[in-house]
């Protein structure tokens, strides 16, 4: 029987990634030289004063090897979609409205073809999240490129104080809302291409189109991650919002960040390309969990009797109970018919 593919023999090592950012955590003794005072350090975010009560938040991202991805399916106008919403989705957990973008492209070679694709998907994100896109910077760096280009983007995003989503708040009993993913995202694309892609050892061609799915398998891990501004401040706007988590890298472990205390999750529909995945791979269910978002791309935790009505205020946009807080700091999953923890 095959070994079960894991993230870390993907590329990717959880661990030893966690042990090596602890690193750059020194460049917190820069918050002195901010201007206005002292920042509002959240889960997730790091919130600086600009003056007259008003913070500003900035994120950065880029698409990791999803690019890969697009240069298999020789695809290139979403991919700017993802680059926007990892940096609008990361600004919005805090409870900023995303202000302004950049972006920066890395390039083998400039032409105007694939620039105007790469362009597409930045417009669309830059309409999807209502955020501009006001600068960029795209450089010919032929010696340091081992694909045809590379996208980061930074957003700013601004927000009153006393409005700040902090998860101070939560406590055991909260409930956890969650709104659907558009399927892989951003997230975990080195153990998709391990465990799914010929080219880099899995089972299937980039055109195949196994049973369940219409459309060739590259452009089903391709589909672009789903911006989630528009829905969070039809929630922010109409109800208490005691944390919200973009789920992202780490998947379900990255809500141990938000609390001491544990989770419980429950109620999963995954898109069949992450079953998939799992089989393809013979991945372990945890560590499904602990890579993608199965189906669920951003959470809200609420107070219980907040969690009806928020998910009738979002039930356009497919919002569902999904889990609760619970005491013990562990994160349990209930999916596959049995019961695991991820920590």
């Amino acid at each position: 029987m095959a070994k079960p593919l894991t993230y870390a023999e993907s590329g990717v090592d959880r661990d030893e990634r966690s042990v090596a950012k602890a690193t750059l955590k020194g460049l917190s003794s820069t918050y002195k030289f901010s201007r206005y005072g002292e920042p509002i350090v959240t889960p997730f975010n790091t919130l600086y004063p600009v003056g007259s009560g008003k913070y500003q938040v900035k994120t950065c991202d880029g698409i990791g090897t999803k690019v890969l991805l697009a240069e298999l399916a020789g695809k290139h106008d979403t991919v700017g979609v993802d680059a926007v919403a990892m940096v609008v989705n990361d600004a919005i957990r805090c409870g900023a409205r995303p202000m302004a973008l950049t972006n920066v492209i890395d390039i083998k070679r400039s032409t105007p073809e694939l620039l105007t694709e790469l362009s597409k998907g930045l417009l669309k994100g830059c309409e999807e999240s209502e955020c501009a896109m006001i600068g960029g910077e795209t450089a010919d760096v032929p010696e340091l490129m081992s694909t045809l280009y590379h996208i980061n983007c930074d957003c700013v995003g601004e927000i009153e104080k006393e409005k700040i989503i902090t998860g101070e708040k939560i406590q055991e009993g909260d409930v956890i809302v969650g709104l659907p993913s558009s399927g892989v995202h951003s997230n975990g694309l080195s153990l998709v291409r391990r465990a799914l892609f010929k080219k880099w050892g899995g089972k299937y061609d980039a055109s195949d189109k196994p049973e369940g799915f219409s459309r060739e398998l590259v452009l089903e891990a391709l589909e672009p991650t789903r911006i989630y501004v528009k829905d969070f401040f039809k929630a922010f706007e109409n109800h208490e919002l005691l944390g919200a988590i973009h789920i992202t890298g780490d998947a379900y472990l990255k809500f141990k960040r938000l609390t001491s205390l544990g989770f419980e999750f429950d109620n999963f529909k995954p898109q069949p390309i992450f079953e998939l995945i799992r089989e393809a791979g013979g991945i372990e269910p945890a560590e499904m969990f602990k890579t993608f978002n199965m189906g669920w791309g951003f959470a809200f935790v609420v107070r219980p009797d907040t969690a009806d009505g928020l998910v009738q205020t979002l039930s356009s946009a497919g919002a569902e109970r999904i889990g609760r807080v619970v005491e013990g700091g562990k994160v349990k999953v209930s999916h596959y018919g049995s019961e695991f923890y991820l920590g």
